[in-house]
C-alpha cells in the first residue's frame, strides 16, 4: 500500500478542534510542513492522524515561544547583548509614542517647509553635550568605524597596534573591517607592548591616519604599555595626518566611581583626537547606533560618503536617542536604565533580595556576589551585589526559570538569581512567577 495516500488532506488537518485557536496563516504553515516532513522520512516513521497534530501543535508552540517577549534580567549582567543590551525607561518610551505613531517632520522644516536633514536636531544635541565641532550617526559602531576609514583612508595606510586588533560579538574582526573599508593596515608593536616610536617610524607618505582602539571588551595585565590618545594625536599633528579612536564604549555622565578609573570619558577624549565613534547603546545607555563626533570637515566628508545611505539609522533610532539625550542635557539620570542598574548602592539591591525572600515559597539563601557591565565594556570590573540561591540541580532550575522567562546564572554549582539587574517594577511579576512553579 502507499503510504502517501494514507496522509489526511491539509483542508483537513487546517480544520480539525485541536488547532481551532491558532490564526489560518500559522495553522496552514504548520500542516504543510510536518506533512513533508512525514512524507520525506516514511521509512523511518509511522504515522496517524493523532500523530500529526500533536507534531503540528509543538511546532506551533515552538515558533510562539521564540517570538520577541521581555524577560526578567536576574543574570547579573547589566549590559546584557543577548537581552537587548541597554533598556529604554519607560518615560522615554511615552515621549516617543506621540511621535512614532503619528506623521513626524523627521525630514521636514517646519519653519521653511521645505525638506530637512533627519539629523540636524540629534546633532545639535550631541554637539551640545560633548562640546563637539560636529557629529553623525550611523546604525552601529561598526559602521562608525567602517565609514570614518572608507571616507579619511581609501586607499591609503593606517597604522594600529597590534594589542588593540580587536575582535568584537560575532566574529567581528577590526582588521577584517579595516581591510573591507579599502584601507591598508600597518600593525606596530607587540600583543602586549607598543611605545610611540613605533607609530613614528611607520609613518609614510601613504599613512592617513593613527588608528586607537579602546580594550572594552578584554584587558590585558601584567607586562604590558600602550600609547594614549593624547600621545598619538601630537604625533598625528606633527606629521599631518589624523587620529582617530574607535571608543567602542564610552561613558558621558554619573557613572559609578568604582568604575571609572582608566576608563575614557567621551566629553574628555574628543579633545585628545580629531575623531571619534562609539556605541550608543552600551554605557551610554541608549538604543543601538554609532555615533562620531570630531572636526567639522572631517564629519562633512562622512555626510558626503554615499554609503551614508546604507548605514543610516531610521526615525525610531532617531526618536529615542534624542530623548535620551535630552535626558543627559537636563540631567535626569535616572531615566538612563543602564546608568540607574549600574549606580545602585548595595544596601538597595539587599532590600530588593530580602523583600523577595520574604514573599517566595520556596526557600532560598541570600548571599553576597558580584555583577558584571557587559556588553563588551569594563571585562576587568565588577560590581557588588546580593542574590538569592536556590539548592537543587542548578541547569534543571536554570532551565525550569528560563521557561518562565526568568534569566539567571549558574554560581559555585547553585542556581542564582541576581538583583542588581532585576527592575524595581519587575519584583512583583518575578514573586508570582515564581510561586506559580509547582516545585523547584
Amino acid at each position: 500500500m502507499n503510504k502517501l495516500r494514507s496522509f489526511p488532506q491539509i483542508n483537513t488537518l487546517i480544520k480539525d478542534e485541536n488547532l481551532k485557536a491558532y490564526p489560518f496563516y500559522i495553522k496552514a504553515f504548520f500542516c504543510k510542513k510536518v506533512v513533508n516532513q512525514y512524507k520525506t522520512s516514511l521509512i523511518h516513521k509511522e504515522f496517524s492522524k493523532e500523530t500529526l497534530l500533536l507534531q503540528i501543535k509543538h511546532e506551533i508552540d515552538t515558533f510562539y515561544r521564540k517570538d520577541f517577549q521581555s524577560v526578567i534580567n536576574a543574570s547579573g549582567v547589566v549590559i546584557h547583548t543577548n537581552l537587548g543590551r541597554s533598556v529604554i525607561d519607560k518615560t522615554i518610551y511615552e515621549a516617543c509614542k506621540e511621535t512614532l505613531c503619528n506623521y513626524s517632520n523627521i525630514e521636514f522644516d517646519l519653519q521653511t517647509g521645505k525638506r530637512g536633514s533627519r539629523y540636524a536636531l540629534v546633532l545639535e544635541k550631541l554637539k551640545m553635550l560633548f562640546g563637539c565641532e560636529d557629529a553623525l550617526v550611523v546604525n552601529n559602531n561598526a559602521a562608525a568605524v567602517f565609514l570614518v576609514l572608507h571616507s579619511l583612508c581609501f586607499n591609503k595606510q593606517i597604522i594600529s597596534s597590534r594589542g588593540e586588533l580587536v575582535e568584537i560579538g560575532g566574529n567581528f574582526r577590526m582588521p577584517e573591517v579595516i581591510k573591507a573599508a579599502g584601507v591598508k593596515l600597518c600593525e606596530v608593536g607587540t600583543s602586549n607592548k607598543t611605545h610611540l616610536k613605533d607609530y613614528a617610524q611607520a609613518i609614510n607618505e601613504n599613512t592617513a591616519l593613527i588608528l586607537k582602539t579602546h580594550k572594552s571588551n578584554f584587558a590585558l595585565k601584567g607586562f604590558h604599555s600602550e600609547v594614549s590618545i593624547k600621545d598619538l594625536h601630537l604625533l598625528a599633528q606633527e606629521k599631518g595626518i589624523l587620529s582617530y579612536y574607535d571608543l567602542g564604549s564610552g561613558w558621558c555622565e554619573n557613572l559609578n566611581k568604582k568604575l571609572i578609573k582608566n576608563e575614557p570619558k567621551i566629553k574628555t577624549i574628543i579633545q585628545q583626537c580629531d575623531i571619534l565613534s562609539f556605541s550608543a547603546d552600551k554605557l551610554f545607555g541608549s538604543v543601538q547606533a554609532g555615533i562620531i563626533l570630531g572636526k567639522k570637515e572631517l564629519i562633512e566628508k562622512l555626510k558626503q560618503n554615499q554609503l551614508l545611505r546604507m548605514l543610516r539609522v531610521d526615525k525610531l533610532t532617531l526618536c529615542f536617542l534624542n530623548e535620551s539625550l535630552k535626558a543627559y542635557l537636563e540631567k535626569n539620570y535616572d531615566k538612563i536604565t543602564t546608568l540607574k542598574l549600574l549606580n545602585q548602592d548595595l544596601a538597595t539591591i539587599k532590600e530588593k533580595a530580602l523583600n523577595t525572600q520574604k514573599k517566595l515559597k520556596f526557600q532560598s539563601t541570600l548571599k553576597t556576589s558580584k555583577s558584571l557591565v557587559g556588553g563588551g565594556s569594563m571585562p576587568d570590573k565588577s560590581l557588588d551585589t546580593f542574590i538569592l540561591s536556590f539548592k537543587g540541580n542548578a541547569l534543571k532550575l536554570q532551565e525550569q526559570f528560563r521557561a518562565k522567562n526568568i534569566i539567571g546564572r549558574i554560581q559555585n554549582d547553585e542556581f542564582v538569581l541576581d538583583f542588581r539587574t532585576i527592575k524595581e517594577n519587575d519584583l512583583e511579576k518575578l514573586i508570582h512567577t515564581i510561586n506559580q512553579m509547582e516545585s523547584l
